[in-house]
């Protein structure tokens, strides 16, 4: 998962930036509004992190632009009010969730994964595609309920193949959704790391169509590595 965080207090945004990848996802940062609503309208992020107290043009406004362009992605408003006035206002802007400074880091992250989630269409923590099991809450994946061990770049790659079971995903689609804005997009090592998951959840669950992408299938693998 790919998330955009939007805050201008520089030791709050690094504290957040460093638990949410040590959580295993991918993070850009931006500390004022016109940056981030750049970046919200040319990148796929899968969640935005926004503070509504930004120098110049405020979160609320951000959302609200977004919102008025189409920009659909889930927003998991931050501020310090805790007044319901304010809090009303981040949810007519087109907010989805909403968290009062201050914040446990952990509780932040379950808010963003429960956010991705039902954008997806699954309600539950634990994703399910035949015998793998992926907990989004653990980050623990499991092959008939063994515990299977992932780099953090596996478990991305799993994540967003099992957050849309059965769909071709391009590998720009994926490369985007994995790899942070500053990072190299490269296909050879995206194939690389798709052919370490074939060997530990079997050779026939990640399927390659020749120019389209990859897709999660429910196929019944002939060899599986844990």
């Amino acid at each position: 998962m790919r998330i955009l965080v939007v805050e201008d207090e520089f030791r709050l945004a690094t504290e957040v930036a460093r638990f949410l990848r040590d959580s295993g996802l991918a993070v850009d940062l931006a500390s004022e509004g016109i940056d981030a609503l750049h970046l919200a309208e040319t990148e796929p992020y899968d969640a935005i992190v926004l503070d509504l107290g930004l120098p110049g043009m405020d979160g609320l406004s951000v959302l609200k632009t977004l919102r008025g362009r189409s920009v659909n992605t889930a927003v998991l408003v931050l501020t310090a009010r805790d007044r319901f006035a304010d809090k009303a206002a981040g949810f007519r802007a087109g907010a989805d969730d909403y968290l009062t400074k201050p914040f446990q880091l952990e509780e932040l992250l379950l808010r963003v994964q429960a956010l991705v989630r039902r954008a997806a269409g699954h309600a539950q923590p634990e994703i399910r595609m035949g015998p793998i099991a992926l907990d989004m809450t653990t980050g623990l994946a499991t092959l008939d309920e063994m515990p299977v061990r992932l780099t953090a770049l596996e478990r991305r790659v799993l994540t967003y193949l099992m957050l849309h079971p059965g769909r071709t995903i391009s590998r720009t689609e994926l490369s985007e959704h994995i790899y942070e804005h500053n990072q190299d997009r490269d296909f050879n090592s995206l194939e690389v790391i798709v052919s370490r998951l074939r060997k530990k959840f079997g050779r026939t669950r990640i399927e390659t169509l020749r120019g389209e992408g990859y897709r999660l299938t429910n196929e019944t693998a002939s060899s599986c590595a844990r």
